[in-house]
């Protein structure tokens, strides 16, 4: 996390440093043309009906991170960042109120890609940030009201061009080091000779992290080979990566007051692993028409270990005779029959993976209540996709007026596996979970007789994405110019059920959309432009969501899957109006742009928590809404580059109706929230800005920092909005490089300059779920949170050749 929002005064803040040389700032290139679709199909900016902003392999350089989350923060004004998982190699992104997670269990409301090839799991559609090089990446561009990327673009699309051997020559090389023992290092090389290309990167980390159990260690590899021919060019790209993240999740605040450096329930690891190989290409057939494609084979793996606390108690006296002084899961919280059965009682019963009961420790007086009962949860996720897509551009002239056209398709083909247990341990002082031989039953893979809570999962899935997509722009008259497109998608989505134990995953779903893009672009004046943009995009129900949508069979998230009824399919219309302009001023350029955007969501998926403790599922919401303006500017020329940014995010509920929050302190008997339209949605701010500059007082010094702030936001879970907010914050980070020489160039940089205490993440427990633990305090406050890293200081050379 680089960051957070600043006020007015802070435009006389200083950026960050990266720049090489004085010549290579003077280089930087204005963008005039965007790529309308993740294949291409190039088109002049100005005649977009929506946001585009883009970053440039400088712009990423500059912030001297090697995750690509934090320059799309530091720079990109509707782009907030949180933490749920502990660790800021593995953090969520969040654009005008819609999500891209690393999370399972986080509903994914963006689309993402890589030359092409679409970065979003076909388990989850998490996109794994931590898996991504960001050396080799040539720009970002982050679009809005474009359905052409496909499902998931409901709040917008990332689409990353990388570098190749005919955009990147020579040699660059760096090293870094610094705060909580982290150590960077990546290089690339590129040649061109004569029509053929080679271009290699590599990039690794290693960091101890700042909490406990927060260490972060990767390595990324990326390379491709180029050839162009009189009219085409060719690429052959493979890449892969490896990660293991210490990911330790938020943290009672009762037991940050004493250490913020404190974590919850551990051990809490995910291993991820991911390689690709794609060849994509371009054609020109004609002097107008050209064709565009890949294909590619993506192979994806997660290992996941999560130690958690168990709601387990002794079986009530009402259950069978071999149940009675046994463990079983606590159902208190579950509806109860008139009368209340034995049956009912049975179904609760904790047996191993022999089927056997667990015993009551001895010596406990025939009570499970004194243990500190916890689980260590694993799971394991492997897919493997196959991808193609094609497509035809045109900039052919139509009726002798200006127009550009592309039409074409792509198709997503995955097989995965997922399986998960969970095995019943103790929950120690210092809040690891182990294992104690002392204790009957720990050790052992445990389900619940009833299937409820607790179940091995062992389930083959199967995702099929199919689209169509046109997409045309006309230039009515030199000024005016008209867009209208769509993109038809089909959804097939199967789950099925390999231990004979779980019938009921059994599903295949299909979904189809036929989703319209149009708008108007006008230019008021050569460089001012005014724009009005009418789209509507969707998402289906990710395997995950299906499988885990059932209020009375709950999954421990990230975990467990359990029977379902269907979700539906979510549709998000975006309506968005802006002006942009670029123009010369004082010896350099100066653009800047403002929108106001409004996208409405019906049958939006969300996640809640359950009655279970630890546990959730997936529901579709009438609706919700997000609405808001952005604003952003900057300035670049030989000496100075200064930006600024605004947005505010108006994201609420639109619909009445009671929300599951049983650990809301809040809730009601039921454990339930009441929410009515306007609402806002927890975990996004109202609220944020981003300011930067950095000058060149030398041709061989740049200094500079960025700011950021960012408002208030409401606890997840608190979607009735009754508790009090998160904190709002904001950061200053320092940055200065040093030309020794040509080649050499020496940097550091100053992270949280003031050393503020800020949160990234709430949310809510329940704090007697660690009651018999043997803590050094006694909790009582149900609230949590991920806090931000402190004051950090790192240094770093660069060689280029």
């Amino acid at each position: 996390m680089r960051a957070s929002l600043g006020g007015f005064f802070a435009m006389l803040m200083l950026s960050p440093a990266s720049v090489l040389a004085q010549s290579e700032t003077i280089a930087l290139p204005d963008l005039n043309v965007v790529a309308t679709s993740p294949l291409g199909g190039d088109i002049d900016r100005d005649k977009v009906p929506g946001t585009i902003q883009t970053l440039t392999s400088k712009d990423f350089q500059r912030t001297e991170s090697p995750i690509v989350t934090d320059t799309l923060f530091q720079r990109i004004p509707g782009v907030t960042l949180s933490d749920p998982n502990g660790n800021s190699a593995a953090q969520a992104l969040t654009y005008r109120g819609f999500t891209a997670s690393p999370l399972q269990g986080t509903p994914q409301g963006i689309a993402v890609y890589m030359s092409g090839i679409r970065l979003n799991e076909a388990f989850g559609d998490t996109v794994n940030w931590d898996l991504i090089p960001t050396v080799a990446i040539d720009r970002a561009d982050v679009w809005t009201n474009n359905p052409v990327f496909g499902l998931n673009a409901l709040g917008g699309a990332l689409n990353l061009q990388m570098k190749n051997g005919f955009t990147f020559q020579g040699f660059e090389g760096e090293v870094q080091g610094g705060s909580f023992g982290t150590f960077t290092g990546d290089a690339q090389y590129g040649v061109q000779i004569e029509d053929d290309s080679v271009y290699v990167a590599a990039q690794g980390l290693r960091q101890g992290g700042w909490r406990f159990q927060s260490q972060a260690d990767y390595t990324r590899l990326y390379a491709d080979f180029g050839r162009r021919t009189d009219r085409g060019e060719f690429h052959l790209v493979a890449a892969g990566a490896i990660s293991s993240l210490g990911v330790a999740a938020a943290t009672p605040i009762e037991l940050l007051r004493l250490d913020d450096r404190a974590i919850f329930t551990t051990p809490q690891t995910t291993d991820n692993k991911m390689g690709l190989v794609a060849l994509n290409g371009k054609y020109a057939l004609t002097d107008t028409w050209s064709l565009q494609g890949n294909a590619y084979i993506r192979g994806f793996a997660q290992d996941h270990v999560d130690g958690n606390g168990a709601g387990l108690e002794r079986c009530s006296n009402s259950s069978s005779p071999q149940f009675i002084n046994h463990l079983c899961l606590e159902d208190d919280p579950f509806p109860r029959p008139n009368p209340v059965t034995t049956a009912f009682h049975n179904q609760f019963a904790i047996l191993d993976q022999n089927n056997n009961p667990i015993p009551c420790p001895p010596g406990s007086g025939n009570t499970c209540n004194t243990t500190p009962w916890g689980t260590i949860d694993r799971t394991a996720t492997h897919a493997t996709t196959l991808g193609a897509s094609l497509q035809a551009a045109s900039t052919e002239k139509l009726f002798d007026h200006g127009n550009n056209f592309l039409i074409g398709g792509s198709i997503d083909y995955s097989r995965g596996n997922f399986n998960a247990d969970s095995t019943l341990g103790i929950i120690n002082p210092d809040l690891t979970v182990t294992v104690d031989p002392a204790i009957p039953g720990t050790g052992s893979i445990i389900h619940t007789l009833g299937g409820f809570g607790y179940a091995p999962v062992d389930t083959n899935t199967r995702n099929a994405y199919y689209g169509i997509y046109a997409l045309d722009t006309f230039d009515i008259n030199e000024r005016l110019s008209a867009t209208a497109g769509m993109r038809f998608n089909i959804a097939n989505i199967a789950v099925s059920d390999q231990l004979g134990t779980s019938p009921d995953l059994n599903s295949s779903q299909t979904y189809t959309h036929f989703n319209p893009v149009t708008g108007l672009t006008y230019k008021l004046t050569q460089d001012l432009t005014g724009y009005f943009g009418y789209s509507q995009a969707n998402r289906a129900p990710t395997p995950l969501e299906q499988a885990c949508s059932n209020p009375a069979n709950p999954c421990l998230l990230e975990n467990f899957l359990v029977s379902d009824p269907p979700l539906k399919q979510v549709v998000a219309t975006t309506y968005e109006a802006g002006l942009r302009q670029n123009l010369s001023f004082n010896g350099g350029k100066l653009e800047w742009k403002t929108a106001l955007f409004r996208t409405d969501s019906t049958d939006d998926i969300i996640n809640v928590a359950s009655i279970i403790q630890g546990r959730g599922f997936f529901q579709n919401v009438p609706g919700t809404r997000r609405q808001g303006v952005e604003a952003g500017i900057q300035y670049r020329s030989t000496q100075w580059f200064a930006y600024a940014g605004y947005s505010l995010i108006d994201a609420t509920y639109q619909f009445s109706g009671d929300l599951p929050s049983p650990n809301n302190p809040m809730a009601d008997a039921n454990g339930t929230v009441h929410v009515v339209p306007g609402n806002r949605i927890p975990g996004i701010p109202l609220n944020q800005g981003k300011l930067g500059l950095y000058v060149m007082p030398t041709p061989e010094w740049t200094i500079g920092a960025d700011m950021a702030v960012v408002g208030r936001r409401y606890f997840v879970g608190d979607d009735a909005n009754q508790n009090t907010k998160l904190p709002g914050y904001w950061l200053v980070n320092l940055h200065a490089s040093y030309q020794l020489t040509k080649r050499v160039q020496v940097f550091g940089l100053i992270n949280n300059l003031f050393n503020k205490r800020y949160a990234l993440f709430g949310t809510f427990f329940d704090p007697q779920s660690v009651a018999n633990v043997g803590l050094p305090i006694v909790l009582t406050d149900h609230r949590t949170e991920v806090l931000g890293p402190p004051l950090a200081v790192y240094g770093g050379i660069r060689v280029t050749f």
